[in-house]
């Protein structure tokens, strides 16, 4: 082989390999993704619900939730990443751990998945979805499960679940205000899981209808006020107009 011969090759090889630098970095985190037992959507699902439609009611109690309930923040898998997440624009989510920058959440997710697989804990088999039947998350997730004809069977399963959970996280014997979210939980959850379709879930609402029902009490409230200090002012007002024409008809009758 002639020297050209040999330094074409050579410089074909060192072609390829520069050309396939940027694809194979690309490969490297595809591949290091780790295989995770337990869905991040419907875990994210379940905590907005805890968050939305419970939370409220406990922060009222102000009441501790034990590590040993499932629905404690520290038995969520995916509760650290999602706290690191930074969404400044619609199309800006930025990862808090490495400040990489992606179009959709998506991507971001797997981002997660990918390089910072070491953030989670594993070890103890914590997944927040599987609680996902007890708190109907199908409801605010886009499920086709929703359109399906209702199960008894699963209905049964899932109230039981949701049952040990509010026996578990909310021992009715420890006290008031366990007491009173035992039956708060059993009342916003629990009762739903029936074919029938008389009850429905999440009927105590949450932190949105709390928020909006007492900015409009604060609205009335304030427009009654201001309506009536602004009708005793009109009759000061025509008082203190009327004192002069007191005094000039009182001085017209005395010179009669």
């Amino acid at each position: 082989m002639g020297k050209c011969s040999r330094r074409l090759v050579v410089f074909l090889f060192l072609w390829g390999y520069q050309e396939s630098a940027g694809a194979r970095t690309l490969k490297q985190e595809q591949g290091h993704a780790h295989e995770v037992h337990c869905s991040r959507e419907r875990s994210r699902a379940a905590w907005k619900i805890i968050e939305e439609y419970f939370m409220p009611f406990v922060e009222k109690e102000r009441y501790h939730i034990s590590t040993r309930c499932r629905l404690h923040p520290e038995n969520d898998l995916f509760r650290d990443q999602e706290e690191h997440k930074i969404h400044q624009d619609l199309h800006d989510w930025r990862c808090g751990y490495c400040k990489k920058v992606f179009y959709d959440e998506t991507y971001l997710d797997k981002h997660f998945d990918n390089r910072h697989y070491d953030i989670l804990n594993v070890s103890h088999g914590r997944c927040l979805a599987d609680v996902c039947g007890a708190l109907h998350c199908d409801l605010v997730m886009d499920s086709a499960t929703r359109k399906t004809k209702c199960n008894p069977a699963a209905a049964a399963k899932n109230k039981h679940l949701c049952e040990s959970l509010a026996d578990s996280c909310f021992p009715a014997n420890e006290g008031p205000s366990a007491h009173r979210l035992n039956e708060l939980f059993l009342r916003q959850f629990c009762d739903a899981h029936t074919c029938n379709g008389r009850r429905k879930p999440f009927p105590r609402g949450g932190e949105v209808n709390f928020n909006f029902s007492g900015l409009f009490l604060f609205c009335l409230r304030r427009y009654q006020v201001t309506t009536k200090l602004r009708l005793i002012g009109d009759e000061v007002a025509k008082s203190i107009f009327a004192i002069p024409l007191y005094f000039q008809a009182y001085s017209q009758s005395k010179s009669v």
